[in-house]
């Protein structure tokens, strides 16, 4: 033998030292997988939530022609109405209610994300459930879709050096930020209205499943965020709820009547209402995920995309009401 070990020489005191490291050696190993283990987690979720928005946009242009684009000119009143709600009167709103209301700075920054991004494909659900212009709504949709590329990065940055203490500032790079949400967004829909172009009865088909497919990933992205910031959910919940809820059905309102004020017919006027309130929850949740990497920033998008199938509700009711009495009359 090499050596022996006199076991009258090992005391109780070396015991306990070799029991000490071997413990900390064991916590230190399990540490760092957790820590690789989270990683991989959160790269995972963040490429399954890219690739869900891929698809709903890819779903959106299978709903889409030319033609919806060449309808500025049909209705460039309308158009012009509701953009001007969408692009600038909804962050100036945002803003206003960030501003006013008591919220951490993460909600806040929340909100306006939410109010820079787009209506989608919900809206133009809504906006056929409550008897508007359904080509005007899928109008809006598709030319502030193409828009916002260029107007959400600076919104976010702006939103990101306001809201934000000094140490906590996040900047994003707008030429790539602008690449990053042609990626996901404005390329996917152009594939999807290739494929109905040149495959119509294949992209009527599957433009419901690609619905209802998009309706189940929303409500597990939700479910995702609502499970990973357990701990912050009630608390910025309580904060987001009111401030969300206000934003959607004030720019419902002023979406509304600022289309009755230019003398715009109801369907067309109710369409502008439901384009300029209900956003695109998934498309905000994406950029305070993906692009930005804070999941906290993604609660009050989350919030907005429960409380707005209420107000969408609420709108459907309404627009089904105007629609029979003016009908009636």
């Amino acid at each position: 033998m090499l050596f022996t070990i006199d076991k009258k020489s090992i005391t109780r005191e070396t015991i306990t030292l070799l029991k000490t490291k071997t413990t900390k050696i064991s916590y230190d190993f399990f540490y760092i997988v957790h820590l690789i283990i989270n990683y991989i987690m959160d790269n995972i979720s963040t490429i399954f939530l890219a690739a869900s928005l891929i698809i709903i946009m890819l779903g959106m242009g299978l709903s889409l022609v030319i033609d919806d684009f060449k309808r500025i000119f049909i209705y460039p009143k309308a158009v012009l109405i509701g953009l001007t709600n969408q692009i600038l009167i909804l962050p100036i709103l945002g803003f206003a209610l960030a501003s006013l209301f008591p919220l951490q700075p993460e909600v806040a920054v929340g909100i306006m994300i939410l109010a820079a991004c787009p209506g989608g494909a919900t809206s133009n659900l809504i906006c056929h459930l409550a008897k508007g212009n359904i080509a005007l709504s899928v109008t809006l949709t598709a030319i502030s879709s193409f828009v916002s590329i260029l107007t959400i990065p600076f919104i976010v940055n702006f939103s990101l050096q306001h809201f934000l203490d000094e140490g906590q500032i996040i900047k994003l790079d707008v030429i790539n930020t602008i690449a990053q949400i042609m990626v996901i967004t404005i390329i996917p829909v152009s594939i999807g209205m290739v494929i109905r172009k040149y495959k119509e009865s294949f992209a009527l088909r599957m433009e419901k499943p690609v619905r209802v497919a998009s309706g189940i990933v929303m409500v597990l992205v939700i479910i995702g965020i609502t499970v990973k910031e357990k701990d912050n959910f009630i608390s910025y919940f309580q904060q987001a709820g009111l401030v969300a809820l206000s934003l959607n059905a004030i720019t419902m309102l002023v979406g509304y009547y600022s289309a009755k004020i230019f003398k715009i017919r109801n369907e067309s006027a109710i369409s502008i209402a439901i384009e300029s309130g209900i956003q695109n929850g998934t498309l905000a949740i994406t950029i305070a995920v993906v692009l930005i990497g804070n999941t906290s920033f993604a609660i009050a998008p989350a919030v907005y995309s429960f409380l707005m199938f209420f107000t969408g509700g609420i709108a459907i009711y309404f627009g089904i009401k105007k629609s029979r009495s003016l009908s009636k009359n």
